[in-house]
């Protein structure tokens, strides 16, 4: 993981656990563009496929924002934070990247044995695996 010192920057003003109200004034007021989608990169250990999948767009229209500085869709721009919020939020249960993405990628006996990371497409899906790490963090079997 290669973070620079503006993406260090960027990345501690996003909490973990970002609620509905800070979310809508960040999605509205900040000037949230492509250099959030190499930040998602280089946090998420996970490849170009994987991320555009989750955002729900095509692996090029995912390469070509992440070379050419421009504001993403709301949409984007609201999975985007929510992403990067769950990214560090189970950096901090699991410790590292990678234990928390051998955590996503393994079937979960609790999720009816689907992986955590196929909810991640969908803004109700990364809440419910924020939800799920948060109750980790008690103590909770997930």
């Amino acid at each position: 993981m290669n973070i620079q010192a503006a993406q260090f920057d960027m990345l501690k003003t996003i909490p973990i656990g970002i609620n509905d109200s800070e979310m809508l004034n960040r999605i509205h007021s900040e000037d949230i563009n492509s250099d959030y989608l190499q930040l998602l990169k280089e946090t998420a250990p996970f490849n170009d496929e994987s991320l555009s999948y989750w955002l729900n767009i095509n692996v090029k229209t995912f390469r070509s924002y992440k070379q050419e500085k421009q504001k993403l869709n709301i949409n984007i721009r609201e999975h985007v934070l929510l992403l990067l919020s769950l990214m560090q939020h189970g950096k901090y249960v699991f410790a590292t990247a990678e234990k928390f993405r051998d955590w996503l990628i393994k079937d979960n006996y609790f999720l009816d044995g689907k992986a955590p990371v196929d909810f991640l497409q969908t803004i109700t899906g990364i809440r419910f695996i924020d939800r799920q790490l948060t109750a980790m963090e008690y103590g909770d079997n997930v």
